[in-house]
């Protein structure tokens, strides 16, 4: 399997062969190539700083290794912040000051995978363009090394208790009404660093934290995916416990997945939809006359349309890829957005998916609400989303793909602003099939307001491939 290189970052398995897995080699040379980059986008009068944090898995500290090292002989100052989120990373860029960031984590991937998430000095993916820069200086071997009184120095920092004093001090976190609510939270850290940031945010919110898998051991205790039949012990422990929710986040905490306390699943889907309505809700009573804005990639739910819609707002789909969301965000002066996976984007915190945000954000609904989580659930629109995987073979060309089934559908509204989507606004349904920016596989994704016209959807498109 080669290397994917993508806007999600250099990504594959470790061990195998340069240039197929992410060997020491590929990390090395894309490391190269980003110091490269960084150097040329700052003041030739100013030391270049980047932040490397990691996730929990297996490879991380030998990887990190390498990273640290390489940036160093580059001429780059190095701030390796350790055992942190993706979110802690790429707030810590701006804390620091720090020209880029490196984030060392494969998210959902299973544990054999690891990756290069690289951050601008905004603590924001790089763009295509930049992207795209890289992929061509590392095709080069575009660079050169320092000599040994130019290399760059190593410190070591936390930003852990930053990031979460930033989410307490933010105006729309209610501390105050999460701990009246003395709320019980049962929490799944599959055994990665989000075992242990969500206990401390929550323990400084006044939650009674339950853990499982919260030891950041790297050995995931599950597909480390927050998808529902992943989610079994967390489920067992809300209900064990009497819990008021579960919490689940992938390795990198920026993903987040809640568990309702009768154990049903919130649904992933939703937890966007979820933090959408309390921001949107708050705006609306602060100030009426102002109409905010929204926006998902084109693979999430149309339930957070229309909760936009109920405050007035207007609703806008970007192509899948948080820089791509982040652009339309920006574009659009959003309020809030993300991605339908669990990933919660506030930009008034910062420019990123992040589960401690998405955390405060639905606990202060559910308080200033005083109902169930399920309760809370039901209140929303209900589409039901059927997303299926397709493995991709030797020789499958996606463009005939997108051509033949267009002519199809061409009754419905097409849109080729990421891979194919076509929708059927009179029935509330839709259908997307696009290839995987982390994954050799094609995701088709089908949602209505039932399951039976979802997977049927999704049936009829996948026999068409």
């Amino acid at each position: 399997m080669s290397l994917i290189k993508s806007i999600s970052g250099i990504r594959g398995t470790i061990g195998g062969q340069p240039g197929v897995s992410l060997s020491p080699l590929d990390v090395v040379r894309f490391t190269a190539a980003y110091a490269v980059l960084i150097s040329r986008q700052c003041n030739p009068e100013v030391r270049p700083k980047v932040v490397v944090g990691r996730d929990a898995r297996l490879s991380g500290d030998m990887v990190r290794q390498l990273v640290c090292g390489t940036l160093r002989s580059s001429g780059i100052d190095v701030i390796d912040i350790g055992l942190a989120s993706t979110p802690t990373t790429e707030m810590a860029v701006t804390f620091t000051g720090a020209q880029g960031g490196i984030i060392l984590t494969a998210s959902h991937n299973p544990r054999q995978w690891n990756a290069l998430k690289l951050l601008d000095s905004a603590g924001e993916f790089l763009n295509a363009e930049q992207g795209s820069t890289l992929l061509e200086i590392a095709h080069k071997e575009d660079f050169r090394f320092v000599e040994v009184d130019q290399l760059g120095s190593y410190t070591r920092e936390n930003h852990t208790q930053a990031h979460i004093e930033a989410v307490l001090n933010h105006p729309l976190v209610d501390v105050q009404a999460i701990y009246r609510a003395g709320f019980t939270v049962a929490v799944d850290g599959i055994n990665s660093v989000g075992g242990v940031v969500i206990p401390q945010l929550l323990e400084a919110l006044g939650v009674t934290c339950i853990k499982i898998h919260c030891e950041p051991t790297g050995n995931f205790a599950h597909n480390p995916e927050p998808l529902p039949a992943h989610l079994t012990d967390l489920s067992e422990a809300v209900k064990s416990h009497k819990a008021d929710l579960g919490i689940s986040v992938d390795p990198d905490v920026d993903r987040l997945a809640l568990v309702c306390e009768d154990g049903s699943m919130f649904g992933e889907e939703y937890t966007l939809v979820a933090c959408a309505d309390y921001v949107l809700s708050c705006e609306a009573r602060e100030n009426p006359d102002v109409k905010q804005h929204t926006s998902s990639n084109l693979s999430s739910t149309r339930a957070l349309k229309d909760i936009t819609e109920r405050y007035g707002g207007t609703y806008t789909a970007a192509a899948v890829g948080e820089v791509n969301v982040v652009a339309e965000m920006k574009k659009k002066g959003c309020i809030i957005g993300g991605e339908g996976n669990g990933g919660v984007i506030l930009p008034s915190l910062h420019c990123g998916r992040d589960a401690l945000i998405g955390t405060a954000l639905f606990l202060s609904h559910l308080a200033n609400k005083g109902v169930s989580a399920s309760c809370l659930r039901d209140s929303f629109p209900f589409y039901y989303m059927s997303k299926n995987r397709v493995e991709l073979t030797e020789g499958f060309r996606f463009e005939d793909t997108i051509e033949k089934i267009s002519k199809a559908y061409s009754y419905a509204r097409i849109s080729t602003v990421d891979g194919l989507r076509i929708d059927f606004d009179d029935q509330k349904k839709w259908v997307c099939l696009r290839k995987s920016n982390t994954e050799p596989i094609m995701r088709v994704y089908a949602e209505a307001p039932d399951k039976t016209a979802a997977e049927a959807l999704s049936a009829e498109i996948i026999s068409m491939l």
